[in-house]
């Protein structure tokens, strides 16, 4: 059989790419799906824009699955649409698997912060802060799903920003997973380990692909963050955070990392009974730490009230919508004290004197001239 990235290759959706995927963009996708995936809208964003379920399966083992609760975090959505992609285009997997299993799925659950690409929805609410309250419309159909639905597992899925990275093997954090905590003290119980199992079983397939590129998200407790409150209740939830892999600023191979991680989860659990004594791989999986820039330049020769000296500063990727395409802004945000950061690209300066606006020595917010 073809490995698993083939397959991702294969059945990537490439009506859908980039980094700005909205709710016309789903909507294109959901008009080729055969009628075994019941397509239905749940509810309303503040806009009043549709909020679209897809229900396949007739299994006992019951996923809920949502994206872009974050609307410019796209990434995982892309994969998850791949997967479904494979599952349609390859009748015997879509009837084995729905023997076993029944899906609810909202493959955009803030469609208008999809639109604007923001985080938070159109009332400047952050939605994963938003589940313990649960204030805004969005968050309410959410909690209306769980609570009918009541699924066996919950997969959470996000971006998260280029700054994150392994410490210990001073690689880009390509995809983070997590089993939130339930309770300050962070401890382990049953629904953290059912969760913990299922990554343990994703990590050992993403090591094949990106070895030494895959983190753990710190479980700091927080109840209104919907892993947390939903682990508290007793539904296992995995975080899912698509993160930066090599050059992939739109993060179109990233989401092939996204659909091998929900087709070995999947497998995983058709496949095995869970127990707790995947805990130990787990928490080897190494933490995510803020310690990547986008860039950073090295040997920049400055004059600063007349005095010459060599420095290095960090570029990050400021993303703009512009026009229906997201653009990408490089932008100074941190000068000097880097020696603990590392850089998807460094830029050798040569000593060259820095320009900028009529003087030689740069600023925080300096958008600096070249092309990604």
């Amino acid at each position: 059989m073809k490995d698993n990235l083939q397959l991702a290759s294969k059945y990537l959706y490439e009506s859908i790419q980039g980094r700005y995927v909205t709710a016309s963009h789903l909507d294109s996708f959901l008009e080729t799906l055969p009628s075994a995936f019941k397509i239905s809208t749940v509810g309303f964003s503040v806009n009043h824009v549709p909020i679209k379920a897809i229900e396949f399966g007739e299994g006992k083992v019951k996923i809920l699955v949502w994206s872009q609760m974050h609307g410019n975090e796209s990434t995982t959505t892309k994969g998850l649409i791949d997967y479904l992609h494979y599952l349609y285009q390859n009748e015997n997997e879509l009837e084995r698997l729905s023997k076993s299993f029944s899906f609810y799925i909202l493959p955009i659950l803030n469609p208008d912060g999809a639109e604007a690409y923001t985080r938070e929805n159109a009332n400047a609410v952050d939605l994963n802060r938003d589940a313990f309250t649960c204030t805004q419309p969005e968050s309410k159909v959410l909690r209306s799903v769980l609570e009918n639905f009541s699924p066996d597992y919950c997969f959470n899925l996000h971006d998260q920003r280029t700054i994150f990275g392994l410490l210990e093997s001073q690689q880009p954090a390509t995809m983070s997973f997590l089993t939130a905590s339930y309770n300050e003290e962070r401890t382990f119980n049953s629904v953290r380990e059912q969760a913990a199992a299922v990554i343990a079983g994703i990590n050992n397939e993403l090591q094949k692909f990106i070895p030494n590129q895959v983190g753990r998200f710190d479980d700091s407790f927080n109840i209104n963050c919907t892993g947390d409150y939903f682990t508290k209740r007793g539904y296992p939830t995995i975080l899912f955070e698509a993160g930066h892999f090599a050059n992939d600023y739109t993060r179109d191979e990233v989401r092939k990392f996204v659909f091998i991680a929900l087709k070995a989860a999947i497998s995983f659990i058709n496949e095995n009974d869970i127990v707790s004594n995947d805990l130990g791989n787990y928490l080897n999986i190494y933490q995510n730490n803020k310690c990547f820039y986008d860039f950073i330049f090295k040997n920049v020769r400055i004059n600063d009230n007349n005095v010459e000296k060599n420095i290095k500063f960090a570029v990050q990727y400021k993303e703009v919508l512009t026009d229906g395409k997201i653009a990408f802004i490089p932008e100074i945000i941190q000068i000097e004290n880097l020696d603990s950061f590392f850089a998807h690209q460094t830029v050798d300066f040569e000593n060259n004197l820095y320009v900028f606006e009529n003087r030689n020595f740069p600023k925080i917010g300096d958008i600096i001239k070249f092309s990604k």
